[in-house]
């Protein structure tokens, strides 16, 4: 682009501010600079103290330029380790892009189009309806429309030391929650699909072909696919961590790798800031060398599917390939969000002002947007606004309103209602289509414990509720809670309900309250 072009561009927006003139004077002239992220580094920390946040990294591309990248905080709160701009984080679904573009690689190279049907990669792919089976393409698994819903939360707590291939074979005993293309329905487990027709494809498994085709050419050095990846001797790693029960504490970290394509990369946000490149100005350029046709990255910005909102004044929203696709202020933006357990990510591209952030924390917060807000309209020389305060105040009201609706769950407890079914009667193994086994067993010391999918590490106690109802506490805190029923048909069988929470109303408050959670019935055998 042009010099001139770009500055007229570039300042279309800043007019009403005092930048305009001076921002003007550095285009012409090559002088005087604005400096519009001057400060940003008290700001931030002050935010990262006031969410309690032990760590946070954020770094800034503008114009094919890293114009900002740098840690806050700790690695973790026991740590003494200073996070810095190569600090690893997990950045959960934002890895969702990635595996777009690896898709789209071989799209240029003839091997595979958007629309191939996944049977035709892929021919062990099966769900519950054998029509949609056959008629399932490559771009509904991309863009959430296939219509199946979450399995058991935003965690991916589901079957964690199975293997992709057997995830994705549970899918054809998996309810639809929306008919088939009906609607937007966000599913891990198919993008784990997409990654598999990825190692089909390209005789590479999705982790080999990320870190050939994408990582490598980006310098992306530290990135990597799995914690399993970790250098031994690295200790610039962060720390998960969660707010549970009144503080922030460390966590233990989870191994993802069965929706791998999904939410597994590792990076930091100096190497995240080198994919940000790759999306921005001449998209699928990374320093001079064309990475991914035009074609292609037409392909994943273009809105393939809308999204719904809250209200009808708010921007449209959409979905691309990879990234929600809506306005700020008037500038088209392409985003995506990420967690996983104790990491938060939030990646966003304004193309106009060929401006990309990502911001990366080590516990479940909402400064992110704060973050990246401040800064478009610091660069964008937007009238500011306190979007510090405006989501610090819009958490502090949605945790006490989600406390409340807590407490009145816990206020209509009949916990003095004695267990109908005794644990003799409980013990035993349950069987569920899709989500497999559970063992229901009682210790040496009379507690009652259950497990999932004979992994060992999938455990929960259970502390009895009322009736033959129990609240389950998982081992790993950071799962919390969940409630689980039993009851006995009139032939005598058992049954064990499993209320799974798929998204919680407030995960720093607890698993419950929850405006969307699914209850499966396993039959003991």
């Amino acid at each position: 682009m042009h010099p001139t072009l770009h500055c007229h561009r570039f300042l279309r927006h800043m007019a009403i501010t005092g930048f305009a003139a001076l921002s003007l004077a550095g285009c012409a002239l090559g002088t005087a600079k604005p400096q519009p992220l001057a400060g940003l580094d008290q700001w931030i920390e002050q935010g990262r103290q006031d969410w309690q946040l032990p760590g946070l990294a954020v770094a800034v591309v503008h114009r094919d330029e890293v114009i900002y990248a740098r840690g806050f905080g700790q690695l973790g709160l026991n740590s003494e380790l200073a996070v810095n701009e190569h600090t690893l984080f997990g950045v959960a679904s934002t890895t969702k892009a990635m595996t777009a573009t690896a898709l789209g690689l071989l799209v240029d190279e003839g091997k595979l189009s958007w629309d191939d049907r996944v049977v035709d990669h892929l021919p062990y792919f099966q769900l519950a309806d054998d029509w949609v089976t056959q008629e399932v393409r490559i771009r509904d698994l991309l863009i959430h429309r296939v219509g199946l819903g979450r399995i058991t939360g935003n965690r991916i707590q589901f079957m964690p030391t199975a293997s992709r291939e057997q995830v994705i074979r549970q899918m054809r005993y998996h309810d639809f929650e929306q008919p088939f293309r009906s609607g937007f329905v966000y599913h891990n487990v198919m993008y784990s699909v997409a990654g598999e027709v990825v190692a089909a494809v390209s005789g590479q498994s999705w982790d080999d072909f990320v870190r050939e085709r994408l990582f490598q050419p980006l310098g992306m050095t530290r990135s990597n696919t799995s914690i399993t990846q970790f250098a031994p001797d690295d200790a610039n790693i962060a720390l998960p961590h969660q707010y549970i029960e009144g503080a922030v504490v460390e966590i233990a970290r989870r191994n993802f790798d069965n929706v791998g394509p999904s939410a597994s990369v590792n990076s930091s946000v100096y190497e995240m800031a080198q994919w940000l490149r790759l999306n921005l100005g001449e998209a699928g350029v990374y320093q001079g060398q064309r990475l991914v046709s035009e074609d292609v990255m037409a392909e994943i910005f273009s809105p393939q599917m809308v999204v719904s909102r809250v209200s009808r004044t708010e921007p449209v929203r959409a979905y691309g390939l990879g990234w929600y696709l809506e306005d700020y202020r008037g500038y088209q933006t392409a985003s995506h969000g990420g967690a996983t357990d104790g990491f938060n990510t939030l990646v966003t591209l304004v193309p106009e002002l060929e401006l990309g952030i990502v911001v990366i924390g080590n516990t479940f917060e909402n400064f992110r947007p704060a973050v990246t807000r401040t800064i478009i309209d610091r660069i964008a020389g937007l009238p500011l606004h306190d979007w510090h305060g405006h989501y610090l105040s819009q958490y502090q009201k949605n945790f006490a309103n989600a406390s409340e609706a807590r407490q009145q769950i816990e206020q209509q407890r009949q916990s003095d209602v004695a267990a109908s079914l005794s644990a003799a009667e409980i013990t035993g193994r349950y069987q569920h289509d899709l989500y497999g086994s559970a063992d229901v067993q009682q210790n040496e010391d009379g507690e009652l414990l259950l497990s999932f999918w004979d992994d060992g590490v999938s455990k929960l106690t259970l502390e009895h509720w009322q009736g033959d109802s129990y609240r389950a506490h998982w081992h790993n805190k950071a799962q919390r809670e969940k409630f689980v029923h039993f009851a006995k048909n009139e032939d005598g069988s058992i049954e064990l309900s499993v209320e799974w929470t798929l998204r919680p109303q407030l995960l720093q408050v607890g698993i419950y309250p929850t405006p969307y959670s699914r209850t499966s019935v396993f039959q003991k055998l």
